[in-house]
């Protein structure tokens, strides 16, 4: 009887998954923007809306932790999960208005190659995060984040090649300005995705 009365544990992993189908669409969006420019106003809008979308599961996240009595992780864990997923998200999001910003008028192959990377950085922390619900999984979740630790390696040398090649061959030093600012917002995306992939591989020592 008293068991029914305690809250429950909530549906955590529903929550992480469904912020984590979002993170998807929003890198989506952005490989997108980066391919239509013509179309730049739409995907912008479009990430706007995921972005809110992202941030509704976040507060509700955060707030089934403050209604349950019983969490499947650590609290302060689920916490940081969900911040550090948002916070791709939000660099996503900064990296589409700074597009409009900049008045960015055309896009470098390394841009398009950043968010592409980007977007497989995010395609694998959601697949690390539908994992993690059964620690059985522990031996893939661990092989995922190590693709995701390469893969921000492999958006660092992009950047830097990135750069090298804008201040070898820009002349306009505007324009350099503005690449060099979107080449690192785009890295950080990756950046923001290595985040999450250290809080589940310390989610799957501690519990594993």
């Amino acid at each position: 009887m008293f068991g029914r009365l305690l809250p429950q544990e909530g549906r955590f992993f529903d929550l992480f998954n469904n912020h984590a189908e979002q993170i998807i669409l929003g890198a989506q969006e952005l490989v997108a923007l980066m391919e239509d420019l013509a179309g730049a106003e739409k995907h912008i809008a479009n990430i706007e809306t995921i972005e809110q979308a992202a941030d509704k599961i976040t507060h509700e996240t955060v707030a089934q932790l403050h209604k349950s009595f019983i969490t499947p992780l650590d609290r302060d864990e689920i916490h940081s999960l969900i911040n550090a997923m948002d916070d791709i998200l939000d660099t996503v999001q900064d990296v589409a208005e700074c597009m409009t910003l900049y008045h960015i008028q055309r896009i470098t192959p390394e841009a398009l190659q950043l968010a592409n990377v980007s977007l497989s950085c995010c395609t694998r922390v959601k697949i690390v995060v539908g994992l993690i619900s059964n620690m059985d999984n522990a031996s893939a979740i661990l092989q995922t984040c190590q693709e995701i630790d390469r893969l921000e390696t492999d958006a660092d040398r992009i950047m830097r090649g990135a750069m090298s090649k804008l201040f070898r061959d820009e002349r306009d030093a505007l324009q350099v300005m503005k690449l060099k600012a979107i080449y690192e917002q785009l890295e950080s995306i990756t950046d923001r995705c290595e985040d999450v992939a250290k809080i589940v591989e310390g989610i799957v020592l501690e519990n594993a």
